[in-house]
């Protein structure tokens, strides 16, 4: 095979396509290899990736009378599913020289176009739909951190030692506004209520650790409960995993396991009776709302959920709210005793996998690249009616911070495209003829995820992701 960077004579392809016996590809084989013929050369310009497909295309059906008219169709359509335009502006996004290692120092990705920054003049705005953004509690010093990942650990030690894995990748995530905070000082989750308010978002869903009587990282929690000058509406979201040392490639090593016993939910339930009979409480039809992250991992569910709600009308809490976290699109868990779904983006949400055609495999790269559009495209067209499930939007996913060159990243992430998502989300919030008016809710992940790149807080490279959510919520 030449070895230019372009493919000019399409007997070059016809010979590529067929092996050597002279056997004739499928419809998706041929793409396959079409697709292979690009990425072997190691200076492919990207540009040219559309040039191949047509040019592919239309050798078939000049030349290739062993494909039908039916099957030149499906050839065609698949093509089309393939967006080779979009993985061209991908490419050019991430600028990925083929020839950087994964590690080398390369230049990160600067101020982006679409920065906008904060307005501190901003009028709290009145809306129908409550935004609702997941809230980490990890950014403190506490007992078992020290312990487990050294003196003073707090995520923002992985969020600082990020460095980008290829030119054009954006890393490490720098904080604006409220800087590498201390949740240990009141004011921080004064000002977060505050801004998060200004810009349309209508509660926190705090992350709930709860380990067999043990909590961890509750120390906000309890400061913000405390404090009735954080005016944000909140819920609970029990994040029910064993906690281990997955960050270090040791998910098998557990440090705190979760139990499940009758005595222990009901013991916790207790524990966050405080928290729901607080007014900033988060209620349907006055029922306090809980969520919990991995429903299956509970066993017998049904019989727990129903201890839950017994404990929930002893301590005088009525009818608790329960909705349960998917993470399949179609997880239905209301039969199991839960009144609701909750999607957790990027669960459940058909993603292209761009390793492969970045050509990152060959550079060390041993997790995924995955493209953000495509990942909204299919979120929207996923149903919701049949589910009765709160959608829940992501702003680009990147774990880097967290495990390096084994990181899921988002790429392709635009303000824009997030406005569109969010946006169209608020809208069926606010038409499905099956929610309660209390439950107008959309949800995103997150408000401050910084070790995985989803962050509504503003950052040096977008500023304030909370622009764009102010205008979906505010857009009829």
């Amino acid at each position: 095979m030449k070895q230019n960077s372009e493919i000019d004579d399409p007997e070059e392809i016809s010979e590529t396509l067929f092996d050597q016996n002279g056997r004739r590809p499928g419809v998706s084989e041929f793409l396959n290899k079409v697709t292979g013929i690009a990425v072997s050369r190691l200076r492919f310009p990207w540009r040219n990736l559309w040039a191949h497909y047509e040019l592919a295309l239309l050798r078939a059906a000049s030349n290739w009378t062993f494909l039908s008219v039916r099957r030149l169709e499906k050839l065609k359509r698949q093509v089309s599913r393939r967006d080779p335009e979009r993985l061209i502006a991908v490419a050019r996004v991430l600028q990925a020289d083929l020839a950087t290692p994964i590690g080398s120092v390369v230049e990160a990705a600067g101020r982006s176009l679409e920065f906008r920054a904060h307005d501190p003049d901003l009028q709290i705005p009145t809306t129908d739909v409550k935004i609702i953004a997941f809230y980490l509690p990890q950014f403190h010093p506490f007992e078992e951190n020290d312990r487990w990942w050294g003196k003073g650990f707090t995520e923002w030690t992985n969020v600082g030692k990020a460095r980008p894995l290829f030119a054009g990748h954006y890393q490490p995530h720098c904080p604006i506004h409220f800087g590498y905070y201390d949740l240990r000082l009141p004011e921080i989750m004064v000002e977060q209520a505050r801004v998060a308010r200004q810009y349309g978002v209508g509660g926190f869903a705090y992350h709930f650790y709860w380990f067999s009587g043990r909590t961890i990282m509750e120390r906000p929690l309890r400061q913000m409960l405390d404090n009735p000058a954080v005016e944000m509406p909140f819920m609970l979201n029990w994040a029910n995993e064993n906690w281990t040392r997955r960050w270090d490639g040791l998910e098998s090593e557990v440090l705190l396991a979760q139990s499940y016993t009758p005595d222990d939910c009901r013991a916790m339930i207790r524990h966050v009776a405080r928290y729901m009979r607080d007014p900033r409480y988060i209620r349907v039809n006055g029922r306090p709302v809980f969520s919990i992250y991995k429903p299956s991992q509970i066993p017998d569910i049904a019989r727990i959920t129903d201890v839950w709600r017994d404990e929930a009308r002893r301590e005088g809490l009525g009818e608790l709210h329960l909705v349960a976290v998917q993470h399949s699109w179609d997880d239905d868990h209301r039969g199991v005793g839960f009144d609701r779904n909750l999607e957790f983006a990027p669960h459940g949400i058909s993603q292209r996998i761009l390793t492969d055609i970045l050509g990152l495999r060959e550079r060390g790269f041993t997790g995924n690249v995955l493209d953000y559009e495509t990942a909204v495209r299919s979120a929207l067209s996923q149903s919701d009616t049949h589910l009765m499930r709160y959608r829940c939007a992501m702003l680009g996913w990147d774990n880097t911070a967290r495990v390096g060159n084994r990181a899921t990243i988002q790429a392709g992430f635009s303000i824009d495209c997030y406005r569109r998502w969010i946006g169209e989300l608020c809208s069926r919030a606010r038409t499905e003829t099956w929610r309660h008016p209390d439950e107008r809710f959309v949800f995103i992940n997150a408000w401050n995820e910084w070790a995985e790149g989803s962050h509504l807080e503003p950052d040096q490279r977008y500023g304030s992701y909370l622009d764009a959510t102010r205008q979906s919520v505010l857009s009829d």
